[in-house]
């Protein structure tokens, strides 16, 4: 299978760090991997429509429409998305096509990087977390507005620390989820604040399996009566 890696954007995320980690995770998995740092990578359609898998990292960026128009297209024709954190969904603030096919965007994480918090593993789910345990971790929170058709692997209870937020009462807030965009499968997970977040073997295996899932889909439209949405993406944003 092949994987396009395209990293950049502000550097307190690490993106250099994380993407070598991922890249890691998909040649043990016998990917051809491709790392990407401009997103002219994403120029070329036809060159992504022949991967199995992209995965940005690329956090508080600006893209253009010449450049995200591509990946549109990709993904609804079966190429998987797969991310974490600020890199995926956190990526173009301004851009609400790209926070539409990824199912998400960043908002807040209150109390900064040093929370403790929770991550509640929904049971049954998904294979993705399947043998995953609920396990804390100390890094940021991140509140997420988030797509209603998103399937939640994961939540993390609010709230944590003092804020405006605690008028609201608890609130579970999406940490894993996984999504469809037309015939491609998206994968995000919003831990990642800095690459050591996600070399602990839980997380690991999370990233790990949900690498192989999105990619997995490729095959399966292959093979599918779906519907092209090419057409359908004109003239939405």
């Amino acid at each position: 299978m092949k994987a396009l890696i395209v990293r950049g954007g502000w550097e307190g995320h690490q993106p250099k760090e994380v993407s070598e980690l991922f890249r890691d995770i998909l040649l043990e998995e016998d990917f051809q991997v491709e790392v990407a740092d401009t997103l002219d990578a994403f120029l070329d359609v036809e060159k992504l429509k022949t991967l199995d898998l992209i995965i940005p990292v690329w956090t508080m960026g600006e893209i253009q429409k010449a450049q995200v128009d591509p990946v549109l297209e990709a993904v609804a024709e079966g190429v998987g998305l797969a991310g974490c954190h600020g890199g995926m969904c956190d990526a173009f603030r301004e851009c609400v096509s790209w926070q539409f096919m990824t199912g998400g965007q960043w908002v807040a994480h209150p109390g900064g990087a040093d929370v403790e918090y929770a991550v509640n593993i929904k049971r049954g789910s998904s294979p993705i977390v399947e043998g995953i345990t609920d396990f804390n971790v100390k890094s940021e929170q991140y509140y997420v507005h988030i797509d209603p058709a998103i399937e939640v692997l994961a939540t993390t209870r609010y709230p944590t620390v003092e804020g405006p937020h605690v008028t609201n009462g608890e609130v579970d807030v999406p940490v894993i989820w996984t999504k469809r965009w037309g015939r491609g499968r998206v994968f995000y997970n919003s831990l990642g604040h800095h690459a050591d977040v996600l070399e602990p073997a839980h997380v690991r295996t999370i990233m790990r399996k949900g690498f192989l899932w999105a990619a997995a889909g490729k095959a399966v439209a292959k093979d599918s009566n779906e519907p092209s949405y090419v057409e359908a993406l004109k003239g939405m944003f």
